[in-house]
C-alpha cells in the first residue's frame, strides 16, 4: 500500500513554492519533479484541499503527500577494499574512510559502503532495514571517517540497537574546531531538530526537536582553533557538527554548519573509538582507530604556526 506522511509548514517559510519547500523534506526523500507529478495525480492535500505546483509553501498548513509504493531495489555487490577492524558469525567492525557513503541514497547509487558489505559478506547481513540498508545498524555521515558496527544477523541487529536507545554504545570522536574553550571539559546539553527554513540541515531548537547531549575536552591548542575529544551520549544527525556550530565553534572545514577549509573536503572529524556489549557473547568489546592522515597532516600544519 502507498504511504501517506503529513508534515506541517512551520513559522518562518515565506514566499517558497511548495514543491520546492516539499522537495527539501528528508522525511519525503522525492525530487522536486516527482512531487510535482504526485500534485498532478491529485495525491497532494494541503488542509485536506487538493494542491498545485503554482502553490506556495504556507506556515501554519498541514500537508499530506501520498508516496508512491517502492520499486524494489537489487543492489549489486562491488568489490571495494574495507578496512575491517574486527569480524566474527554476528557482526563487523568497519573503519570507514572519508568521502564514502553507508548506504545508497540519491545522488549515490553505488560505491556505497553497503555495496562493499554485500561482497564481503553475500547474504550474511541482517535485514531489519530492509534491502536498502542491510547490516546496517547506525551510519556516519559521508565525509566523516571512522568506526562503524555493521550486524550479520537480526539478532546481533536488534541487541546492538537496543545499546543505542539506552545510550550504553560508546562513540568517541576527535575533531578540529575554530576558536577557543573558556572550559577545558565540558557537556553540551542542546535539543536537536530539523532546520525550519533549510530541511537538509539540523538546529539547536526547541521545536519538533529531540533532547542531545555532548561531552567534549580539549586535547590542544592552536592559533584560532582546538583539538577536541567528543563523546556521544546521545545519536542525533549531525549532532556533533550542530553542537559545535550552536557554540560558535564550528568544525574546521563544515561547508554546512561553519565554512570550508583549504586542502579538505568536509569536516575534519573522526569516529576514533567504539564500544558495546556483544550482543550474543554479552562481552564488552572496545575498538580505537588511528587519526587518518587528513587529520594528523592538519594537526601538523596548525602546530608549525604555533612554533
Amino acid at each position: 500500500m502507498a504511504e501517506q506522511i503529513v508534515l506541517y509548514v512551520p513559522e518562518g517559510v515565506v514566499g517558497v513554492r511548495l514543491d520546492k519547500w516539499l522537495s527539501e523534506q528528508a522525511e519525503l526523500g522525492l525530487t522536486r519533479s516527482v512531487i510535482q507529478a504526485r500534485m498532478k495525480e491529485q495525491k497532494v492535500l494541503v488542509n485536506g484541499k487538493l494542491a498545485s505546483k503554482s502553490d506556495k509553501a504556507v506556515a501554519g498548513t498541514t500537508v499530506m503527500v501520498e508516496i508512491p509504493e517502492a520499486v524494489p531495489l537489487e543492489l549489486m555487490p562491488e568489490n571495494i577494499p574495507l578496512d575491517i577492524v574486527y569480524e566474527d558469525e554476528d557482526l563487523l567492525v568497519v573503519n570507514k574512510p572519508k568521502g564514502m557513503v553507508v548506504h545508497p541514497a540519491p545522488g549515490n547509487y553505488t560505491g556505497t559502503l553497503v555495496h562493499a558489505l554485500l561482497y564481503h559478506c553475500g547474504d550474511r547481513l541482517s535485514g531489519i532495514n530492509g534491502v536498502i540498508r542491510p547490516g546496517i545498524v547506525h551510519r556516519i555521515d559521508k565525509l566523516t571517517s571512522g568506526l562503524l558496527m555493521v550486524a550479520k544477523n537480526d539478532a546481533a541487529h536488534l541487541g546492538l540497537s537496543e545499546q543505542i536507545q539506552a545510550h550504553t554504545f560508546t562513540r568517541e570522536y576527535q575533531a578540529i574546531c575554530q576558536g577557543h574553550f573558556r572550559e577545558h571539559t565540558g557537556t553540551i546539553h542542546a535539543p536537536i531538530g530539523r532546520h525550519p527554513v533549510d530541511r537538509k540541515k539540523m538546529c539547536v531548537t526547541l521545536q519538533n526537536s529531540k533532547p542531545a547531549t555532548t561531552h567534549y575536552e580539549v586535547l590542544a591548542e592552536f592559533p584560532g582553533y582546538s583539538h577536541l575529544k567528543l563523546r556521544l551520549e546521545t545519536g542525533r544527525t549531525h549532532q556533533i557538527r550542530v553542537h559545535l556550530s550552536h557554540l560558535g565553534h564550528p568544525i574546521l572545514g563544515d561547508d554546512v554548519y561553519g565554512t570550508p577549509y583549504k586542502g579538505i573536503e568536509g569536516q575534519c572529524l573522526h569516529a576514533g573509538k567504539i564500544g558495546f556489549i556483544h550482543p550474543i557473547r554479552q562481552e564488552y568489546m572496545e575498538f580505537t582507530s588511528p587519526l587518518p592522515d587528513y587529520f594528523q597532516t592538519i594537526l601538523r600544519k596548525l602546530s608549525l604556526r604555533q612554533s
